[in-house]
């Protein structure tokens, strides 16, 4: 994952986001479409350029037409012992 200004906590979020994304079957412009966005918008947020608050990520996984309880415990249960912010 190319570098950004988040911590490695933030990387777990988005390598799920990303990961639901795909087996999806959606590209970027897929689901900036869906969100009525640019395609730089998902590509911003999938390099950790802008971050997300939750009512955004609730959105966004809704897009994807992902189930959020999975998602929160995907993110959850990868996410290191000592993780920090």
């Amino acid at each position: 994952m190319p570098r950004s200004v988040f911590s490695e906590p933030y990387g777990v979020l988005l390598r799920v986001l990303i990961d639901a994304r795909q087996k999806a079957g959606l590209r970027q412009t897929d689901l900036a479409d869906r969100l009525g966005k640019p395609q730089s918008f998902v590509s911003k947020i999938e390099r950790g350029e802008r971050r997300l608050d939750l009512v955004e990520f609730l959105i966004v996984v809704r897009a994807i037409g992902a189930d959020e309880t999975a998602l929160i415990h995907a993110i959850a249960t990868s996410l290191p012992e000592n993780a920090a912010l």
